[in-house]
């Protein structure tokens, strides 16, 4: 396969690109190649910043004035060790970065940042790389700032119930580090063993317990931040809301385009007496989307309610082999927690729901091992799907969950147009979508294919009332689809918020806007025929 690279050279095979990259900082174009056809593997293309030539010419000096701020084994400059750091979860696109730097204190990522700010160099922010939008995705100009040696929790406090953490800290770290007193921490994505909780601030993640306790910026309390000035502030604590500008929910979910998390503090939650999941299967993916509908329409709020389709379901199965019913076209899972006396209620009142709906079979969990079992197969799917297609592409839209009968019609419809499989795997009870798009990159066109299946995926979501992305994020891999949803006015005023907290476009560019538009440009104030908009409002 072919892939063109910004000084207009190209290389001819995917083995050869990660030799080809560190000795051309010209790349601005990125493609995910394979094969040894010579051929174009499709049109696809992804474009990025122009990368700025007199900062690249002084990566040397550069990486020797990081190491007077930080730790000199702390600094990563050859290209075999920054080769490590040239994708993130979305493997589609990798970027050598100019550098990587590890800091282990937050005045180091202060001094990091400050100098970057007044040498006019960009920043890229990097917690655990397991981001499926390209949030991490690196620049050839721009510093790679990871936060991986931020890895301490450093106060658990029971009385306030809530734990205070760095952001390199995995999210199942946390629950692990509290729950022999009864605790855990609800976010629960499934990359949960290795997915950091300072990329989970960044992407606000969320999990199959979302549904009932919320994505995690309704878990969370406060964080330190770290501004491209090199200012650290703080925003919230242990206490309730705080008056004034939200300006932490502003940082949730900022992708780190407006500042570096350096701690986060968390909600924790005391354990429900009783947890009991119910596995339930259909003839029909329609009837089953029409089911989770009935269960929330009831007034019935589960712990989680997910959905899998048939070529998810047999995927996990012989995979996690959690006893899923092979022949069923769809499969709910549905956690009920609370009082055992509750749970056993609820349990009666779904289970009446499903059958109604037309359910093939239901079986009801007996045991925690058992209850643990039925997610194990979920919380598997995606690397399950790994094992049946040689590659595949995540997606994440949300939608009414109304409209979830639609969308898999919609879905199927898509399917047969790429000839392309698709393995559905839902947050069902929100709405929230990751159709599993499997391709394989050594054929000609297949990735074009997938990604042009996926944009139709988004688009469909925008028009059925929903959104682009539900916790994974816009990053690279949605920000061309970012008009489908928003306005240009829409995009210029969300620039606005990023200009008060980055003037310069230095934290992250490239990502999530398709189009950049100069701060003071976006401050402007337009006189048509000599006449201000709204002469009747006072200025100042």
């Amino acid at each position: 396969m072919l892939v063109k690279l910004g000084s207009g050279q190209h290389v001819t095979n995917r083995r050869w690109i990660d030799q080809f990259l560190p000795i051309s900082p010209l790349c601005v174009i990125f493609a995910w190649v394979s094969g040894d056809s010579g051929e174009q593997n499709g049109d696809w293309m992804m474009q990025m910043p122009e990368p700025d030539q007199q900062v690249m010419a002084r990566r040397d000096a550069i990486c020797a004035e990081l190491r007077q701020l930080v730790p000199a084994a702390s600094v990563v400059s050859s290209a075999e060790g920054r080769r490590a750091y040239d994708a993130d979860g979305l493997s589609a696109y990798r970027q050598l970065p100019l550098a990587v730097v590890l800091p282990e204190t937050v005045e180091q990522i202060a001094a990091v940042m400050k100098y970057c700010h007044a040498e006019g160099i960009k920043v890229v922010p990097r917690g655990a790389g397991t981001s499926l939008s390209g949030g991490a995705l690196p620049l050839a100009d721009a510093v790679l700032l990871g936060l991986g040696k931020f890895n301490r929790i450093l106060d658990i406090d029971y009385a306030n119930r809530c734990v205070v953490a760095q952001p390199g800290v995995t999210n199942l770290a946390i629950t692990h580090a509290v729950q022999d007193q009864g605790f855990y921490y609800a976010p629960d994505p499934s990359s949960q063993i290795a997915c950091s909780v300072g990329g989970n601030v960044a992407e606000n993640s969320g999990g199959v317990h979302c549904l009932k306790y919320g994505l995690t910026t309704n878990n969370l309390l406060g964080i330190e931040l770290v501004t491209i000035e090199g200012e650290i502030l703080r925003l919230g604590g242990k206490h309730l809301d705080a008056g004034d500008y939200d300006l932490m929910g502003v940082m949730t979910g900022s992708e780190g385009l407006l500042g570096i998390v350096s701690e986060v503090t968390l909600r924790i939650l005391q354990k429900p007496a009783t947890q009991r999941a119910l596995l339930v299967g259909f003839d029909d993916t329609a009837a089953a989307a029409t089911a989770v509908g009935d269960v929330i329409g009831a007034g019935i709020i589960p712990a989680g309610m997910e959905m899998m389709d048939g070529l998810a379901i047999n995927a996990a199965e012989d995979f996690v082999h959690a006893g899923y019913p092979r022949d069923a076209a769809a499969l709910i899972i549905v956690e009920l927690d609370g009082p055992a006396v509750e749970v056993d209620a609820l349990i009666e009142r779904v289970a009446k729901i499903m059958d109604r709906a037309g359910a093939s079979s239901l079986k009801v969990s007996t045991s925690e091992e058992e209850r643990n079992l039925f997610w194990a197969g979920r919380k598997s799917a995606f690397p399950a799907v790994g094992r049946i297609s040689p590659d595949y592409l995540c997606m994440d839209g949300t939608i009414p969950r109304r409209r979830l009968p639609d969308m898999m019609v919609l879905m199927a419809t898509l399917s047969q147009k790429y000839g392309l499989r698709v393995a559905n795997v839902f947050h069902a009870g929100d709405g929230n979508l990751h159709p599993l798009i499997l391709f394989d990159a050594n054929q000609p066109g297949e990735l074009a294919r997938a990604e042009d299946f996926g944009a139709d995926i988004l688009r469909g979501c925008v028009e059925m009332g929903g959104v682009l992305t539900g916790e994974h994020g816009v990053g690279v891999e949605k920000r061309d689809l970012m008009s489908i949803q928003f306005t240009e006015d829409d995009m210029k005023q969300q620039q606005r918020l990023k200009c008060a907290f980055d003037a310069n476009h230095l934290l992250n560019p490239g990502k999530v806007f398709p189009h950049l538009h100069r701060c003071a440009e976006l401050g402007r104030l337009h006189v048509h025929k000599g006449k201000m908009p709204f002469p009747d409002l006072p200025r100042f």
